[in-house]
């Protein structure tokens, strides 16, 4: 019979975990993770490491401050296929160039089910964390620097998610390399909290669906979010500052939210934030120059049907909505477009009212009265005219801009609405603009 005072000490020994093997500089980490049993803790104590390793048994991997697992050049520096095993607190560097390979830091296989990442610093790998069909993981806290330098589209992404449902992106700090995070053929993703920068694509969904990006900041991006083929998602209180092409962009994006995001124009950051200003190397010009800073596109929305769009505030940009390619059902209500260039280009001849519930959108250009104090505009807002349409036909012809011929045709347009073209108007606009949405963790001030 076991004595009652050893009971505790056994309860303990069977709840707390193992203390951690450490590892010093030059013994062999593969070796050390085959010996290891199961849920054990192999520490890399401070100083060089070599891998790479692979762990193919659910234990963790992690490092004290100063530990470094560096590659051969060749492969992923480690790869994981045991569920529930994990890669914490490390200096990863030295994966190989093969991009068909998925060579990465961390590369989670389809058996490595709620794996973690978490806590590591990657340096100049060609992909930072690649989660190849591994469900439910979780890549957490992370500081990834990619490639920087040389052909953007050559280089790997910072998190690469494929066909791995239920996984988690949060809280990590991607910088280089081509996108951000990068997900195809998925579901039940959620990435949130990330902040992106100096990549092609902060964020790219490509056939993904029921899933969810919230509370990300990316600036000095080509495009902040790029959502394409995809159904059903929640796109919400993130942040695009100073991204060159667009803030968010949609293409074939279907039945999804969008809700509180901001999207703040190359102009309008670079006066926010002087010190933090887009790489003017990168900045390739886009249709004309305003100030020497090409003008983003704040939202493109191309063929892309049954959305909402609400609270969302679109500020200093060359063009606030890009509207085309037979984009139909969508909600845009309760949003401000605030000292956009052009407010709204619109492709298309059919008429579209940006109002629902009695309830439009803030309009900075819309000089309008209130005269019941309803805080509605008394007039319909049109954001466009037949001459915008012949600017964006014909741009050489803005030099006429100022012709008697071109302030009579406007003239004529408003006393006539008749004669004006088919397109976006708003019946219902606010004369103030919602507050700003909420600020996504750890947006400066």
């Amino acid at each position: 019979m076991l004595r009652a005072g050893l009971l505790p000490a056994l309860f303990v020994a069977a709840v707390l975990p193992a203390a951690a093997r450490p590892l010093a500089p030059g013994e062999d980490v593969q070796a050390a993770v085959e010996t290891a049993a199961v849920g054990e803790v192999l520490e890399l104590l401070p100083g060089l490491h070599h891998g790479p390793v692979l762990l193919d048994r659910p234990v963790t991997l992690a490092g004290r401050e100063g530990a470094v697992l560096e590659g051969p050049g060749q492969g992923s520096i480690v790869t994981v296929t045991a569920e529930g095993a994990a890669v914490r607190g490390l200096l990863l560097r030295g994966s190989g160039s093969d991009v068909p390979g998925m060579d990465s830091a961390v590369l989670l296989r389809q058996s490595a089910k709620r794996a973690v990442v978490e806590g590591n610093r990657m340096e100049g790998n060609l992909f930072g964390v690649y989660v190849h069909g591994a469900e439910g993981a979780v890549v957490r806290g992370n500081t990834i620097l990619g490639r920087a330098g040389g052909r953007m589209a050559e280089h790997g992404d910072g998190v690469a998610v494929w066909n791995a449902p239920a996984a988690r992106i949060e809280r990590n700090d991607i910088r280089f390399g081509r996108d951000g995070i990068f997900v195809k053929t998925s579901k039940q993703n959620i990435f949130t909290g990330n902040r992106l920068r100096d990549l092609r694509f902060g964020v790219h969904y490509m056939y993904t669906n029921n899933s969810e990006v919230s509370g990300n900041i990316s600036s000095g991006n080509h495009v902040g979010y790029a959502i394409m083929f995809s159904q059903r998602l929640s796109v919400r209180d993130n942040i695009s500052e100073g991204d060159r092409d667009h803030g968010l962009l949609f293409n074939y994006a279907n039945g999804s939210t969008i809700t509180n995001n901001w999207v703040i124009g190359q102009t309008a950051a670079t006066d926010r934030r002087a010190e933090d200003q887009v790489d003017q190397e990168h900045a390739v010009a886009v249709g004309d120059e305003v100030g020497g800073v090409a003008p983003t596109k704040c939202v493109f929305i191309y063929n892309a049907n049954r959305n909402h769009f609400t609270g969302n505030r679109f500020e200093g940009c060359g063009i606030g909505v890009h509207f085309t390619a037979g984009s139909e059902g969508n909600e845009i209500t309760g949003n401000a477009f605030i000292g956009n260039r052009t407010q709204v280009k619109y492709v298309g001849t059919r008429h579209l009212d940006w109002s629902r519930a009695g309830r439009g959108n803030y309009w900075s250009d819309n000089a309008a009265f209130d005269l019941d104090r309803d805080g509605i505009a008394d007039a319909a807002y049109r954001p466009n005219d037949l001459v915008d349409r012949v600017l964006w036909v014909a741009p050489s012809a803005k030099i006429l801009l100022n012709s008697p011929a071109v302030q009579v045709l406007r003239w004529a347009q408003s006393q006539f609405p008749a004669i004006l073209p088919g397109g976006v108007v708003d019946s219902r606009p606010l004369v103030t603009p919602p507050p700003p949405p909420e600020a996504a963790p750890g947006w400066p001030r």
